[in-house]
């Protein structure tokens, strides 16, 4: 079973092969992939990496975390599993919805919400 290991605070100059080649001096690699800006094509300095299993993950970031990288302290930890909703813009997988505001809409009474 492969682990999942975020890496933060990554120099812009990191590349998915640099990534790989460094994270492989503990074992084998499935994936590396440093996060990229859609607009810019920049990265994000933010990556993630997965490994074979989960004490040849435990060395790395064990070995990684904190270290100097272009001048730069990266973070080195298990990633987390993404969290359900949010997204951007503020609206849930329901909808947006007047219905939690009973002074706002139309049928409430009049143009303006009927609270009046």
């Amino acid at each position: 079973m492969s682990v999942k290991i975020y890496v933060g605070n990554l120099p812009f100059s990191v590349t998915d092969s640099i990534l790989e080649g460094n994270f492989a001096e503990f074992g084998r690699v499935s994936t590396a992939k440093v996060m990229m800006d859609r607009e810019s094509g920049r990265s994000k300095g933010f990556a993630f990496v997965e490994m074979a299993s989960a004490e040849v993950a435990q060395a790395a970031i064990t070995a990684l975390n904190g270290m100097s990288v272009d001048g730069r302290s990266i973070v080195v930890n298990l990633a987390r599993p993404r969290e359900e909703g949010g997204g951007s813009g503020g609206y849930s997988a329901a909808g947006y919805s007047t219905a939690k505001r009973s002074d706002v809409g139309y049928g409430n009474g009049g143009f303006g919400g009927g609270r009046y």
